[in-house]
């Protein structure tokens, strides 16, 4: 096992890789091992099983993700943070669609609350700050903005846009100004 210098880190940092390259549906414990060069049931060791490769993957990919969006949120407010959230979450998808899609994973819960999870939640509610909503239309735009950017993210890397002629960055750019103006006049209850 260390001649292949395989460590859970590595593997499961192989795995998204892997899944960015083939597919989240097509990771695979025998690709892995294919790759590091050892038999199947050596990765055991690491990983309970194949759920929870995939489980580990969605961590590292939902913490990269918080990450990149807290880089891109430093300093913005209002729509300049909206917008930013929206870009760094796109990008990610486009840069990574294996690990994007392992993000789609239901964790357990004391995994979903410990990890990255709980930062992307708390991101998009400091946006909604200078919205000033409050309880329960925050919750409700928290869902309307991660539908609306999961929804087309998923959608143009699926090529559901590809029979219109308008590029596809005016569209999104045209959705987060809808969104803003939403957020700016949301409706009374």
């Amino acid at each position: 096992m260390a001649r292949a210098g395989v460590t859970a880190e590595r593997l499961v940092r192989a795995a998204a890789e892997l899944a960015d390259e083939v597919g989240f549906e097509n990771m695979t414990v025998s690709a892995l091992a294919r790759r590091f060069g050892v038999k199947d049931a050596s990765l055991y060791s690491h990983v309970r099983n194949a759920q929870d490769l995939r489980e580990r993957v969605a961590v590292l990919a939902l913490a990269e993700l918080a990450d990149r969006v807290a880089t891109a949120l430093a300093g913005r407010a209002g729509k300049d943070a909206l917008v930013a959230f929206a870009n760094a979450y796109r990008d990610y998808a486009k840069d990574h669609p294996g690990r994007y899609a392992a993000m789609q994973v239901e964790l357990p819960p004391e995994t979903a609350v410990a990890s990255a999870a709980r930062r992307h939640a708390e991101m998009t509610r400091a946006i909604l700050r200078g919205y000033d909503l409050s309880e329960p239309d925050q919750t409700d735009a928290v869902r309307l903005l991660h539908s609306t950017f999961h929804g087309y993210t998923t959608l143009e890397a699926a090529g559901g846009f590809r029979h219109t002629p308008r590029d596809t960055n005016a569209s999104w750019s045209r959705t987060l100004d809808a969104l803003h103006v939403l957020l700016d006049h949301w409706p009374p209850s």
